[in-house]
C-alpha cells in the first residue's frame, strides 16, 4: 500500500509487536566518553514517538546511533526482529529506515526533483512511481520540481528533506528537531505534515525542542536526561505529570517561547511601514496620499529570507562535536 493511498485508512494497530526496539544503548563520539548511558526506546507500527529533554541529554545522538552514524558500544537495535546494531546508513535505508537530520538535510545545488532521485538512488527503476506518490503528499514540490533546493525557505527545505526520506517508502522515519529554526506558522505546518505521514502507517520517532507541542501530537513519548530515558508514557500523561512539568517542560517551554518571540520580532519589523516624514503644509495632496497602499505594506516570514550561500555538507554528515549540543 502506498503512503498516499493509505492516507484515508487508519494506521496499523499499536498492539502488535514493535517495529523498532533499542535496548540498553550506550554510545558516544569520543573513546571512553558515552553520551547515551542505557537508553531503552521502542516504536510500534503506526506510532508517533516523541523524544524530549534538556540540551545535552542525548536526543539527537540516539537517532544517529540508530542510523549508524555513532558507534554503539553496548546494547542492541532491532528492526522487525532483525538485529541492525551498527549497520551502515545505506543498508538501513534499503531495509526501511529513513532519517531527516536537523541541518544540512538537502543538496542545495540540486533541484527538488534531483533531491528526490538521491533519495531512491538504490532503486532507480522505482523513481517515477515513487515520485508520483511523494508529489501527492507534497503537491507544492511538484509545481517547483526544477527549482534548486538551496533557494528554498527553511520550511520548504524541510519539506524536501522529509519527502526525500520517504522516497524509499520506509517503515520507520527518524526526525531530528524538524521545527528548529522555523517560524510559528511553519512549525505548525511541519507538525501537521508529520502527523499526516504517521497516519499513513509510517512509524515516526521524532526528537523535538518544542516539548509541549510534541506531547500534544505524539502517541507516546520519552524524556531523556543525561543519556537515559528518565520518563515514559503517553503524550497526555507526560504533559500532565507534575514532575515532568517541573523538571523539563518549564525550562523547555521558556526556550521555545524565547525563540518564537525572536521570530515574531523579525516578522513585525519586516511588516512595519517606514516612519512617516514631516513635510511643510501644502494645498496639494501629501506624499502619503500619492502612494498606493500596496507600496507601504510588506510582510516577509523570517524563514523565507534568502538562505546563506555558504557551501553545505552532504545530508546526514555532521561534525562529531555536534553531539555535545543535542
Amino acid at each position: 500500500m502506498s503512503i498516499a493511498a493509505s492516507l484515508v485508512e487508519p494506521p496499523a494497530s499499536a498492539t502488535t509487536e514493535p517495529v523498532l526496539i533499542a535496548r540498553d544503548l550506550h554510545a558516544g563520539y569520543l573513546p571512553g566518553i558515552n553520551i547515551l548511558n542505557g537508553v531503552n526506546i521502542e516504536a510500534r507500527p503506526g506510532e508517533l514517538i516523541g523524544i524530549i529533554g534538556p540540551n545535552g541529554a542525548g536526543k539527537s545522538t540516539f537517532l544517529k546511533a540508530v542510523f549508524g552514524q555513532v558507534s554503539i558500544r553496548q546494547g542492541t537495535v532491532t528492526l522487525k526482529g532483525t538485529d541492525i546494531t551498527g549497520w551502515r546508513p545505506n543498508k538501513l535505508v534499503r531495509e526501511g529506515v529513513g532519517f531527516v537530520p536537523q541541518t544540512n538535510n538537502v543538496f542545495p545545488s540540486l533541484t527538488i526533483e534531483e533531491n528526490m532521485q538521491m533519495g531512491i538512488y538504490q532503486k532507480p527503476k522505482e523513481f517515477k512511481e515513487a515520485l508520483e506518490r511523494i508529489f501527492e503528499i507534497f503537491p507544492v514540490l511538484a509545481d517547483r520540481r526544477q527549482q534548486r533546493a538551496g533557494s528554498l525557505s527553511g520550511g520548504e527545505r524541510q519539506s524536501v528533506a522529509m519527502a526525500r526520506a520517504l522516497m524509499m517508502n520506509p517503515s520507520v522515519l527518524l526526525l531530528d528537531e524538524p521545527s528548529a529554526g522555523l517560524s510559528p506558522v511553519r512549525q505548525d505546518e511541519t507538525f501537521i505534515r508529520t502527523r499526516r505521514i504517521n497516519k499513513a502507517g509510517v512509524s515516526v520517532i521524532m526528537v523535538e525542542q518544542n516539548a509541549r507541542r510534541c506531547l500534544q501530537i505524539c502517541d507516546r513519548a520519552y524524556v531523556l536526561d543525561q543519556g537515559r530515558d528518565a520518563y515514559t508514557g503517553t503524550g497526555r500523561e507526560l504533559a500532565n505529570d507534575p514532575k515532568v512539568i517541573q523538571l523539563y517542560l518549564g525550562t523547555l517551554a521558556a526556550d521555545v517561547d524565547a525563540e518564537t518571540k525572536s521570530h515574531q520580532v523579525v516578522a513585525d519589523a519586516a511588516a512595519a511601514p517606514a516612519p512617516a516624514q514631516e513635510f511643510p503644509p501644502s494645498d496639494g495632496p501629501t506624499p502619503d496620499e500619492q502612494l498606493p497602499t500596496e507600496a507601504v505594506e510588506a510582510s516577509t516570514a523570517a524563514e523565507d529570507l534568502p538562505p546563506s550561500q555558504e557551501p553545505m555538507a552532504a545530508p546526514g554528515v555532521e561534525d562529531a562535536a555536534e553531539g555535545d549540543r543535542d
